[in-house]
């Protein structure tokens, strides 16, 4: 397992060093920052010349992510245009988006997994249709749809819950959001679920368990479960990331300021620093979770072994 860990960790540096790359190519082409700054009016030569060499950008791109990559190391991932430090706004921002994406992560494991269990042994049944009826709906209706509409109605219409988060976004108030961002992801594992407990269901190992007299219950949490949750697993760990980075729309329907608040205006403001930065510490994300899957392989299938 230690050999495992460390091969894999060593795995991670070239992809790293890949993804971090392409990312700081992408964002230094999608527009000139310095424009950006100097709002609807153009700048002038002397001063855009003055920004550049104050922002680095009058250096060669490789030069630039040579420097930006050695600052990193040190803990630095530059200056926002505003002039607050970028990791200030990573303290601020992460933790928010961190809360939300448990949140959301709870209810695919708790909702998603339940489920599926239950329709994937019910399956062909009206309960097993009515559910893979409303997934299907659910993974159809854009999620700004369905962030307004539960804004509308828990937030506006019935007074649940507040229209908009609060700035501390405690997580009480991140339960709706939660459950908006998590609804496409939710439906999938249901699905992703309902698939794997029914094909498993007709294995050898199950039948024979289910002939030596073992308890149902036993059955199923202790042998049907396990071996079926391998690639829920390896779905659930890869949409960590894709949470985190892909909250932009559920952050601003419901003005939490977190990593996807971050990113939009970043975006919007051509700010490559702010972009670049925070797009790393997820790159990062994704890379850990990955590794997290790969290691809960061998507790959920004792017969899988890393050499």
């Amino acid at each position: 397992m230690g050999r495992y860990v460390i091969r894999r960790l060593l795995q991670m540096i070239p992809v790293f060093f890949g993804t971090t790359l392409l990312i700081f190519l992408m964002v230094n082409v999608m527009g000139d920052p310095i424009a950006g700054l100097c709002g609807e009016r153009q700048c002038d030569p002397a001063t855009a010349a003055r920004l550049r060499a104050e922002f680095g950008l009058d250096k060669p791109v490789w030069q630039q992510y040579a420097t930006y990559m050695g600052n990193v190391f040190t803990g630095d991932f530059g200056t926002a245009f505003n002039g607050q430090k970028v990791t200030e706004l990573m303290a601020t921002a992460f933790p928010i988006t961190l809360r939300l994406t448990i949140v959301a992560i709870v209810f695919e494991i708790v909702i998603g997994i339940s489920l599926g269990v239950v329709t994937g042994l019910r399956r062909g049944r009206p309960v097993d249709t009515t559910v893979l009826i409303l997934t299907l709906v659910v993974i159809s209706v854009p999620t700004f749809v369905t962030g307004l509409l539960l804004q509308l109605l828990f937030g506006v219409q019935w007074g649940i819950i507040k229209p908009s988060v609060s700035p501390e976004a405690p997580v009480n108030e991140l339960l709706v959001p939660g459950l908006v961002l998590a609804s496409v992801s939710l439906a999938y594992v249901t699905r992703l679920t309902r698939t794997s407990i029914a094909e498993n269901a007709r294995a050898d190992y199950v039948r024979t368990a289910v002939a030596k007299g073992l308890p149902r219950r036993r059955v199923v949490v202790r042998h049907l479960l396990r071996n079926s949750l391998i690639p829920v697993v390896t779905f659930i760990g890869t949409d960590v990331g894709a949470l985190m980075g892909g909250a932009i729309v559920t952050e601003r329907i419901f003005n939490i300021h977190g990593v996807g608040y971050q990113l939009y205006q970043g975006i919007l403001r051509q700010n490559s620093q702010t972009v670049v930065g925070f797009v790393t510490i997820l790159v990062l994300v994704f890379l850990a979770a990955n590794l997290v899957v790969d290691l809960l392989y061998a507790v959920l299938d004792p017969r899988i072994r890393y050499a």
